[in-house]
């Protein structure tokens, strides 16, 4: 069951967590509560009004870009290649974002997003995802069967929430949605770690933004059902579920977050990422405010950490839920809004219908299209 309220939770939540935690993401724990308070850093730090998004947030969208691509030109023409195709496409343009000055040339790109450029900023982007997506080499080409590196940071899984939340309500099984979300993460990073933890994130963010009867307990150990089954034969799949199942048992105890997430990692590499997410997100489950601040305070890669939490639990409780400090100032706001809504309302233009519908063909066919 499809639902508006968790779509726009999901990458609204997600831009949340990033943006609160991008202010803190190289700095020491000590460091951040010498600065912020005992506390920590619990409210946005803006820049000229602004609070910033870093490129967790950028890639997302670029991923939610390249879904709609791929569905639209199946629909308009009858034929499609993979998902992770157009995605690639997509990264290619976002490294340009990166690389090269606003505005492009349309006719030589495949998504919107260029037409912003807001998103031509440079948000200490992994060296990782810049040089597996580098188009001057063929970049953005890996595969689970072919890795393009021996990657494992955590470049992969942060952008990948997407995935989980537009498959909902097709006729495709949650199988094949979670090897989109790894084979989507193995274009750059191709560490068995590097896309398991995108296959169990995208299983998780499907199973709870569309079932209202799932609780988020039962979403993580259900995803991990699917990757076992899934990478069975893979050398690191133990190593994977026993860093979950801490994770699991470290937010039923009493533990300082710190001192927890500690345990965990710093989340540098991606099932680290992942593990803290899923440690602070089951921890608070009912509380979003409290699980973004304990993502992003500790001594790591708190804006990951606070996306993915952020994605899971805007998810999970959608964004009327999300408290309006977290709405108010956040960077791209409404272009993050209607990327969701677009995933949400999905291409409804057939090469065997009369019905057309001009802003989606300048955004999915044209890419001309300016918020």
């Amino acid at each position: 069951m499809k639902n508006l309220d968790k779509y726009r939770g999901c990458l609204i939540g997600g831009a949340a967590g990033d943006a609160l935690g991008y202010a803190v993401e190289f700095l020491s724990e000590d460091a951040i509560f010498n600065k912020y308070g005992k506390n920590g850093i619990t409210e946005y730090k803006l820049i000229n009004g602004v609070a910033q998004i870093s490129d967790d947030t950028q890639m997302t969208l670029f991923t939610a870009n390249g879904l709609l691509i791929g569905t639209t030109r199946g629909m308009t023409r009858g034929i499609m290649g993979s998902y992770s195709s157009y995605i690639s496409n997509c990264y290619k343009d976002w490294f340009r974002t990166q690389t090269e000055k606003f505005p492009l040339n349309t006719e030589t790109t495949y998504s919107w997003l260029v037409n912003i450029p807001e998103l031509f900023a440079l948000r200490a982007p992994g060296n990782t995802c810049l040089s597996a997506i580098n188009a001057s080499l063929n970049g953005a080409v890996g595969t689970i069967e072919n890795p393009i590196n021996n990657s494992k940071g955590c470049g992969g899984v942060m952008r990948v929430a997407p995935i989980g939340l537009y498959f909902g309500d097709k006729n495709i099984s949650a199988e094949e949605i979670d090897r989109i979300g790894a084979e989507t993460s193995a274009l750059t990073h191709g560490h068995e770690l590097g896309y398991i933890p995108s296959a169990a994130l995208v299983h998780i963010i499907n199973l709870v933004s569309h079932n209202d009867n799932v609780s988020l307990l039962d979403a993580v150990n259900d995803s991990l059902i699917g990757v076992k089954k899934m990478f069975a034969n893979a050398k690191h799949l133990t190593e994977f579920i026993d860093i979950m199942e801490k994770a699991i048992r470290l937010s039923k105890t009493d533990m300082d977050d710190v001192d927890a997430i500690r345990e965990l990692g710093e989340g540098w590499v991606a099932e680290e990422t992942l593990v803290i997410a899923v440690y602070c997100a089951l921890k608070y489950e009912n509380d979003f405010d409290k699980a973004l601040i304990a993502a992003v305070n500790h001594s790591g890669d708190s804006d990951s950490t606070g996306a993915v939490t952020g994605n899971i639990l805007g998810a999970y409780l959608g964004l009327s839920n999300i408290p309006q400090k977290y709405r108010d100032n956040l960077e791209l706001y409404d272009v993050i809004l209607e990327i969701a809504d677009d995933l949400y309302n999905d291409c409804k233009i057939s090469e065997y219908s009369s019905y057309r519908d001009e802003v989606w063909e300048q955004k999915y066919v044209y890419h001309t299209y300016a918020l």
